[in-house]
């Protein structure tokens, strides 16, 4: 099963209403993963921060102190905002990566949850009104965004393993469907040094597209890839710092559905977590081809789609 929602916003008078719009649409979702719940937002960049979100299962003593220690280990000033389970973590610009490998010695008890300049994740095990809600996510404004609702069929219930995942600066990616290959796949991204945290098919999905972008290839190539060099079916939805893509499996059996309007790209596992768009009425919706690689970014001027036979 499994319910994605993703939104990716043209009209910037939206923004203010991105983690209200995204929180509806994946409420909408719970039937289809009721056991943990998920969302990346893409928020304007800061010039002088990057930034961590981190999760604690006991935060308050997890998060006491912490924006000193990590200070300490990079040798520049950090500081913390917490958020419930999770919190984010401000550090200059330029150093998110190098603040993601210190805090393993840091602070172990710390899982980091995504890592870049505009992105946040927050995530947890429940049902995806009781998630939203621990973290204000209707209050959010971004960019655009991305969520998951989560019924498992391998890998534990645990807040590591829900979606979405994150395995490259500003690089999100959930998943619905199953992979087949993924084990003998974990072990090549790990050889080429991509760092995998949990045994979820979809997580090596994630590092398959970090894997390629870091060797060059766009959002777009590397979805187009995926097609050639990941078994199973599946739907991905992958977000970057300016971009949104989608692309299903050749035979594309896990539903899904998109709609396009001046203001925003919207996609749905089910047409029912798009009624309550704005515009919604005369937008253009359609079910996304198989084998196909939809995309459009905020640097491209009209909003661009890439397909692929």
């Amino acid at each position: 099963m499994c319910g994605i929602v993703g939104l990716f916003l043209k009209d910037k008078a939206l923004e203010p209403k991105l983690g209200a719009l995204l929180t509806d649409m994946l409420i909408t979702m719970t039937d289809r993963g009721p056991d943990s719940a998920g969302i990346a937002i893409y928020r304007a960049e800061d010039s002088a921060r990057s930034k961590l979100t981190v999760q604690a299962d006991a935060p308050d003593t997890a998060f006491d102190g912490l924006a000193e220690k990590l200070s300490a280990a990079l040798g520049a000033a950090v500081s913390l905002t917490r958020n419930d389970t999770h919190a984010v973590l401000h550090v200059p610009n330029g150093l998110a990566d190098t603040a993601r490998k210190s805090l393993r010695s840091v602070a172990p008890d710390v899982r980091v949850m995504s890592f870049g300049d505009t992105l946040e994740i927050y995530k947890e095990v429940g049902l995806p009104k009781d998630v939203a809600a621990r973290f204000d996510l209707p209050s959010m404004t971004g960019t655009h965004g991305i969520g998951h609702t989560r019924m498992a069929t391998e890998s534990a219930v645990t807040t590591l393993g829900a979606h979405p995942f994150n395995t490259g600066l500003d690089q999100c990616l959930v998943h619905n469907g199953s992979l087949s290959n993924h084990n003998s796949l974990r072990r090549k991204l790990q050889r080429e040094g991509i760092h995998i945290e949990t045994m979820n098919d979809t997580e090596v999905g994630a590092a398959y597209i970090t894997w390629k972008m870091q060797n060059g290839a766009t959002l777009g190539e590397a979805l187009e890839a995926s097609l050639d060099d990941l078994d199973g079916f599946f739907n991905f939805v992958v977000g970057t710092k300016d971009g949104f893509g989608v692309v299903r499996d050749p035979i594309a059996c896990k539903p899904a559905v998109m709609a396009e309007t001046d203001q925003y790209v919207a996609f749905g596992s089910e047409y029912r977590a798009l009624v309550n768009l704005p515009g919604i009425d005369d937008a253009r919706v359609w079910e996304p081809e198989p084998a196909t690689v939809y995309f459009w970014s905020h640097d491209t001027a009209p909003v661009s789609k890439k397909e692929v036979a």
